[in-house]
């Protein structure tokens, strides 16, 4: 080889009949792309206890974060089936690290009150958007209502316990569905499947680039 030029590190390898690519720059793709989901989470509960009095406010930051993840892990392994596997353990950490600051500040300061539901601001056929009137054991009626959105809400009559907040940050919710312990692990099995499905695709990733195959991940599932 003539001094003064070196071998290109683009193009084909001469001995594999592949391209040349750094595997120490595939590794710091892959740690970084961990790194991103792992902040990611911490981000959306970060917000989430900042934000104990909107909740959308976490989700919509949890969503974009977490869909952020979904597309690196896409770019990373140079195939969509990867990335597509990885948002079910996004649910589990978006719902996790939402809902763990509001239910651990509910299990910590929370009052706990045995209900009965005495009126539903939901009417008419269909509405499932419930504000519901409860009173105490004591008889005392609740200022705050308990908002329940959907089919299957508690009747006017009905009895259970809640936990609220007197502080009023916090919206009450019933007792038995306060579980921040139950959030917390939500999240860390999240986060654990997304470590994981990073790892092969870090290194299929590389090797798809070392073969060459740098094609659009959306057309290689």
């Amino acid at each position: 080889m003539p001094f003064g030029i070196r071998r290109s590190t683009i193009g084909p390898s001469s001995a594999t009949g592949g391209y040349a690519v750094d595997p120490w720059r595939s590794l710091r793709r892959t740690v970084g792309v961990v790194l991103f989901g792992w902040a990611a989470a911490a981000v959306t509960a970060g917000v989430s206890y900042l934000a104990l009095r909107w909740v959308w406010v976490p989700i919509a930051v949890g969503v974009l974060l977490c869909l952020g993840f979904v597309v690196l892990l896409g770019l990373l392994h140079r195939a969509a089936w990867i990335a597509l596997l990885s948002v079910l353990p996004g649910i589990l950490i978006l719902v996790g690290a939402v809902q763990y600051a509001p239910e651990a500040a509910l299990e910590v300061r929370g009052v706990r009150e045995s209900v009965v539901v005495v009126a539903d601001s939901a009417t008419g056929k269909g509405n499932k958007n419930h504000r519901l009137t409860l009173r105490t054991a004591d008889g005392e009626e609740l200022a705050e209502r308990f908002t329940y959105n959907g089919s299957g809400a508690p009747r006017v009559g009905e009895r259970f316990d809640v936990i609220r907040d007197p502080d009023g940050v916090v919206p009450m919710e019933r007792a038995d569905q306060v579980d921040a312990a139950g959030r917390l692990g939500s999240l860390i099995a999240g986060l654990g499947a997304w470590t994981l499905l990073a790892v092969p695709a870090g290194w299929r990733g590389h090797v798809r680039r070392r073969q060459g195959r740098t094609d659009s991940p959306l057309m290689s599932l």
